[in-house]
């Protein structure tokens, strides 16, 4: 059996606080095999890695600009970082960019962000806004995409279907060994989401899912037991 490949959610999350330069590093140093963070565009257009909508004390990131999102401060004292920033510390590692939100005017500059970065064959992005992937899928077909789901559909893959994607990112409790079987006999990936119970995460690896995405990821590593190969998410 394939290992599974280990993402680190919104960094080593589990470690550092998420999303930060901090989690990315700690990510880098456990040996994840790629990191799994959130995006959202500022009012002028910026792209920026957070979570939330919403800075504390500040507002909608939607309606900040760059300048204004960088006043403020995370938990651990650190900038909210640009997605710019983040590609650049991760070097080679694969990154898995989910869009919160994006005006459809600039879809150009996180494609534009992807291309600088230095990795570019190593980016993917997913979503659940479904009509974000397919648009991003429809000016550039060869981008790597992913749909979201938090719910176990009649129809799984409808939604690779519709917007053109190639890996289902499936809530970790719902995935069984049908899923598996019918994402995989359709030619397409599935990435179990968040991760975090070493049972879990064995369990997940046995079904044969292709990669774990979990705050720990020197943990599901372990779990995930001596499969050994390289991961192809």
């Amino acid at each position: 059996m394939r290992r599974p490949g280990i993402l680190a959610h919104r960094g080593a999350s589990g470690y550092e606080y998420e999303n930060s330069l901090a989690a990315f590093r700690r990510a880098v140093l456990l040996d994840a095999d790629g990191v799994e963070l959130d995006v959202h565009a500022t009012l002028d257009g910026a792209l920026v890695v957070h979570h939330d909508g919403i800075l504390p004390g500040m507002g909608p990131i939607a309606q900040l600009s760059l300048d204004e999102c960088r006043q403020a401060r995370l938990r651990n004292g650190e900038q909210v970082p640009t997605l710019a920033e983040v590609l650049a510390l991760l070097g080679n590692f694969e990154v898995w960019v989910e869009v919160k939100a994006l005006p459809e005017e600039y879809d150009d500059r996180l494609l534009a962000a992807l291309d600088a970065g230095p990795a570019p064959h190593r980016y993917a992005v997913h979503s659940f806004d479904h009509r974000i992937v397919a648009r991003l899928g429809a000016l550039r077909p060869t981008l790597r995409r992913g749909c979201l789901l938090s719910a176990y559909l009649l129809d799984p893959l409808a939604p690779l279907r519709d917007t053109g994607a190639d890996t289902l990112w499936q809530e970790a409790h719902l995935i069984d060994q049908h899923l598996v079987a019918l994402v995989h006999g359709a030619g397409c990936r599935l990435i179990a989401w968040t991760v975090n119970d070493i049972g879990d995460a064995s369990r997940l690896a046995q079904l044969g899912v292709d990669a774990l995405c979990g705050n720990y990821p020197d943990r599901l590593r372990a779990a995930a037991g001596p499969m050994v190969s390289v991961p192809s998410f």
